[in-house]
């Protein structure tokens, strides 16, 4: 098969149309934060390529392929790319290392034939994430007169940029439970069984949960968190009294140590002179 119905069967499955492009279907990737990322490039096999030019809100860099084995010619135009690009032989696909939020966005290789004096097009859309945290939980609880307990915990993470999602797994029950979602609603109830909730926070590239939380301990002693509060507080006093009293005992002892040496010294030079004294008038 030559050249030419190589590339218009090439045309047919990307579903390019001409010079346009306008047809092309756009590629979806996802990236993390600061790693680094590959957008896969297609070339027809057997083509001989004039140039590829790639793209992203303005033209990013061209890649000029070189003749019977010679290195290919690459001019990187925006600046906020240098030294971060390389071009992948032998499809010349773009790997952007170090990925920034600012890359995130819409990309475009256009892939020009030299023999068929058509052109590829192929887009992409580039969606970056970061890993998440460990999520943290607020608990608020009501005991109401009747003697059960409304229990709201409400999860979140820091820095969990977009489509970020929040699942509930109960645990303490004969089959664990699952709830959508960043707040969930409980009740409780003397007797009831003591359930503890993890939550757990996703996006496309990770996902990590909390520590569970036994909510009922918050309801069966309504100064369960308080008492907390308090015991460390005390213990917080203790240790800072303990710690003054020691810095007084080395001061006194570096004192006491400091003055004995020049206490004998006075003592011995008190003796002297009274021996001195002792001897009597010398004679005329």
């Amino acid at each position: 098969m030559g050249a030419l119905p190589w590339l218009l069967l090439f045309l047919l499955l990307q579903g390019a149309k001409g010079n346009s492009g306008d047809d092309a279907d756009t590629e979806e990737v996802v990236a993390v934060l600061q790693e680094s990322i590959s957008l896969p490039l297609e070339i027809p096999p057997d083509e001989e390529v004039e140039n590829i030019i790639w793209s992203s809100q303005r033209r990013l860099a061209t890649v000029m392929p070189g003749k019977e084995g010679q290195p290919a010619t690459i001019t990187v135009i925006d600046p906020h790319y240098q030294g971060r690009v390389s071009f992948l032989e032998p499809s010349y696909s773009l790997y952007i290392s170090n990925v920034s939020w600012k890359d995130a966005g819409c990309y475009e290789a256009e892939v020009n034939m030299r023999t068929a004096q058509l052109s590829i097009t192929q887009l992409y859309n580039l969606r970056v994430y970061q890993r998440l945290l460990k999520p943290r939980i607020t608990v608020n609880f009501e005991i109401s007169g009747e003697g059960s307990c409304n229990i709201s915990l409400t999860c979140f993470v820091e820095k969990g940029g977009m489509d970020v999602t929040y699942s509930w797994l109960s645990w303490g029950d004969s089959a664990g439970s699952a709830h959508e979602g960043p707040i969930l609603r409980a009740s409780w109830r003397p007797g009831d069984s003591a359930l503890s909730y993890t939550c757990r926070v996703s996006n496309p590239i990770s996902n990590i949960s909390s520590h569970p939380i036994p909510a009922g301990s918050f309801c069966a002693d309504p100064g369960y968190p308080e008492k907390s509060s308090t015991v460390f507080c005390l213990l917080a006093k203790g240790l800072l009294l303990l710690l003054l009293l020691v810095i007084l005992v080395v001061s006194l002892w570096v004192i006491r140590v400091y003055k004995m040496p020049r206490m004998r010294y006075l003592k011995r030079n008190r003796m002297r002179l009274r021996k001195r004294g002792k001897a009597g008038p010398s004679p005329a």
